[in-house]
């Protein structure tokens, strides 16, 4: 069984948006294993670190940031688009967005928070 599993910093961060936002981003959300090969989909973006692989998915406006998990996807947080962006445009970095993401040592302790938590 594929299952959407959100860490306790991600169901924290949905916890505090209206019902009906959470209601949209969920039906929005639709991921499946077979996405996760072939990231044609303007929406999907993949970041690389260390190895590591985490997936974002534009919804809305908000960016939900996952990884792949045996049992489905467990997703690290939900932040929205402008939270992101504004750190980008702090750190002036003249990359593409995801690769302005992977080399951004905050965004990774982002991330790891989750697992911390």
């Amino acid at each position: 069984m594929f299952q959407v599993i959100f860490n306790p910093i991600s169901a924290a961060e949905m916890s505090v948006l209206p019902k009906e936002l959470q209601l949209d981003l969920l039906c929005e959300f639709q991921v499946l294993p077979q996405d996760l090969e072939s990231l044609g989909n303007e929406k999907f973006g993949a970041i690389h670190r260390d190895g590591r692989k985490l997936f974002r998915y534009r919804c809305v406006d908000y960016r939900i940031y996952f990884e792949a998990h045996p049992k489905g996807v467990i997703v690290h947080r939900v932040l929205h688009k402008n939270t992101i962006r504004d750190f980008l445009y702090r750190s002036e970095l003249p990359m593409t967005e995801d690769e302005q993401i992977a080399d951004a040592g905050a965004f990774w302790q982002l991330i790891d928070e989750g697992a911390t938590s």
